[in-house]
């Protein structure tokens, strides 16, 4: 027995989500009375796996196959399966990432595993294994037993936090045999995102603007802010739909749903559809100059003003604060 997370990792670096997935990995493998067993796939350094022995793991699988350079969910579940199976792994960690939602079911599917999807917190494994997992849109909580052999965590990223302590992890390199019908897609072509911003569901720290804007030419007052706090940017729907800003910005119900630590809404009225996707954010700030907008229900911090007065006042504070620092 043992409890098996997967190492999410881009441009050979594993992401926050991957050493989210070890921590909590290995507080569940220590309530189990077991060991937590790293997979990672991809071309890899040793010594960035073997770091995760800080996060709690005792050794990493990792599995480097040119055919899977670009992501697949298809392959990547039969490769995480088979490690799974090799070493005895009857729990999986994997995070709630846009990787993982692909992963997840079809993992499910190949271990007989039952899955608990957008969990926040660790299981209870004093009477069984049961989890607590957000539900209507964040809204209530849901406590789900798992009673199958296998069982696979999807875990939301952001709601359990990273604890680094010391340690080396040992790393040992696995083959997996992979046939054409063990891919679903064909890549073409790969753009990847440029810039040390997070991308928005593993941001920290965002700033979203809505249609209070104005237009997109106004944008620049936002970017600003976002430059100085090191913030990931977003908007509405609105905004995304008449295209002001691109669409993968998009946050809300029907977009990118974030659980950032800090959640600047600026210029946005605060639809129930919006607020699903972003109320779980640990503190949400609402710039608004309409004093009956919604979100201001919502917020943990209101200021009512005018955007394009408040914004920039706010970024140069900001910027003294930090000047302050040094």
């Amino acid at each position: 027995m043992a409890v098996l997370f997967y190492a999410e990792a881009s441009n050979g670096k594993v992401k926050k989500n991957g050493l989210e997935a070890a921590t909590y990995a290995s507080k569940v493998a220590a309530s189990l009375g077991t060991q937590a067993i790293g997979i990672a796939v991809g071309d890899i350094a040793d010594s960035e796996l073997s770091a995760l022995g800080a996060y709690g793991a005792s050794k990493v699988v990792k599995v480097a196959d040119a055919k899977l350079e670009n992501f697949d969910s298809q392959a990547y579940a039969k490769v995480i399966a088979e490690v799974a199976k090799s070493t005895g792994s009857d729990v999986v960690i994997i995070s709630q990432s846009l990787s993982g939602k692909a992963i997840a079911p079809r993992l499910s599917v190949k271990l007989d595993a039952g899955l608990v999807s957008g969990a926040v917190a660790l299981p209870d494994t004093s009477n069984g294994f049961v989890v607590k997992k957000a539900a209507f849109s964040g809204k209530a909580f849901a406590h789900v037993r798992i009673d199958t052999a296998n069982k696979i965590v999807a875990v939301v990223p952001n709601s359990t936090g990273v604890e680094k302590k010391e340690g080396t992890a040992a790393v040992e390199t696995a083959s997996v045999a992979l046939s054409d019908a063990d891919f679903g897609v064909k890549v073409k072509e790969v753009k990847r995102q440029s810039g040390n911003v997070l991308p928005l569901p593993e941001a920290e720290l965002v700033v979203s603007a809505g249609r209070g804007m104005k237009g997109p030419e106004n944008w620049g007052i936002v970017e600003d802010l976002a430059n100085v706090l090191g913030a990931t940017t977003a908007c509405s729907r609105p905004v995304a739909d008449i295209g002001w800003r691109p669409h993968h910005e998009h946050v809300g119900q029907t977009g990118v749903a974030i659980r950032p630590n800090l959640y600047i809404a600026i210029g946005i009225s605060g639809a129930i559809q919006h607020l699903a996707g972003v109320n779980q954010s640990k503190v949400i700030v609402v710039i608004n100059k309409d004093a009956e907008a919604p979100f201001f229900k919502a917020a943990d911090y209101g200021v009512l003003g005018d955007a394009f007065e408040v914004i920039p006042k706010l970024t140069e504070a900001f910027k003294k604060f930090k000047a302050s620092q040094h």
